[in-house]
């Protein structure tokens, strides 16, 4: 997951993180902004219909989700690697989407040994990941293989794709960036083919959109109003350009591409204040919104669907 502010591509999060980080220990209070709520761990959940027909969606990085808080929503995004069994889990209301980092991987996943060397080429030195050559001939097939069809047997139908913004950490040319990026469009692709029935999320991915966006659910980005910096630890309000261009790029999904956009935003867990200022807000520009802590390691604040 990328936690960054606007145009600052280079800050893509990569949630290819140690599972092993604490979860941390506050708790979002119980409470209603407009029609959207605060779902605690150890909370009852209070319900609240999205507007406008717009999905609920969640993300939650930590382990052992907890299934029923989570279940209020339409979508919920996992971590693969934390153990959750979705075919355990299945639901008719529930969707449990399964993140994959596209651009970058981490020492700790299982199929890092196997990737060629030669398709390793840079460092996202913030998230001690390495950046992956989507334009390498054989990554497409690679990535099938290796990702998503293990996370397909597993009962995953949907993915959100993160990273897809790391090539810009490597590639200085607009020639390079064009090749980076047909290997992305030639990921996607090669997903779909594969499985016609799945479903993808983007974390950005705005370049390639134009080529692939029939092929997508819905479009994420991080930080509209509130952001975390990985790299001093730390929340932080995200300046105005930053957002206008934000907004910007969500108009076009929208209007032109008719695709759900939602903001992941962050405050600390706890914050209510927060919370409630930055779903309000987010909520007013008519994105799906969805707050939680830096890590996404606490189940966080955002429109719910109403009891069944």
């Amino acid at each position: 997951m990328i936690a960054s502010t606007g145009m600052d591509l280079l800050k893509s999060k990569n949630s290819d993180r140690n599972l092993a980080h604490a979860a941390l220990g506050c708790l979002l209070c119980l409470l209603r902004v407009a029609r959207v709520v605060v779902v605690g761990v150890l909370s009852s959940v209070a319900h609240a219909q999205p507007a406008g027909g717009e999905p609920s969606i969640a993300f939650f990085y930590g382990a052992n989700p907890p299934v029923a808080p989570l279940s209020a929503f339409d979508v919920v995004v996992i971590e693969p690697d934390s153990g959750f069994d979705p075919l355990a889990h299945k639901s008719t209301h529930t969707a449990w989407f399964a993140y994959v980092s596209v651009g970058e991987v981490a020492p700790q996943r299982p199929y890092y040994a196997a990737i060629p060397k030669a398709w390793l080429t840079g460092r996202n030195a913030a998230w001690a990941s390495t950046v992956i050559d989507q334009d390498a001939a054989g990554w497409p097939a690679f990535y099938i293989e290796h990702v998503i069809a293990p996370l397909w047997k597993r009962g995953y139908r949907g993915f959100f794709l993160d990273t897809l913004d790391s090539y810009q950490l490597v590639a200085t040319t607009d020639e390079a960036r064009a090749r980076q990026q047909a290997g992305l469009v030639a990921v996607i692709r090669a997903i779909r083919a594969r499985y016609p029935q799945a479903r993808l999320i983007f974390n950005r991915g705005f370049e390639i959109l134009p080529q692939v966006h029939t092929l997508v659910y819905a479009v994420a980005f991080e930080s509209l109003y509130r952001g975390w910096d990985q790299a001093q630890q730390r929340y932080a309000e995200v300046p105005q350009a930053d957002r206008d261009w934000l907004l910007a790029q969500a108009a076009t999904i929208r209007e032109r591409y008719r695709l759900h956009v939602v903001s992941i935003d962050y405050c600390p867990p706890g914050d209510v204040e927060c919370a409630q200022h930055a779903v309000a807000a987010i909520s007013a520009t008519g994105i799906v919104p969805y707050v939680t802590d830096g890590a996404l390691q606490t189940v966080g604040v955002g429109p719910v669907r109403g009891s069944n």
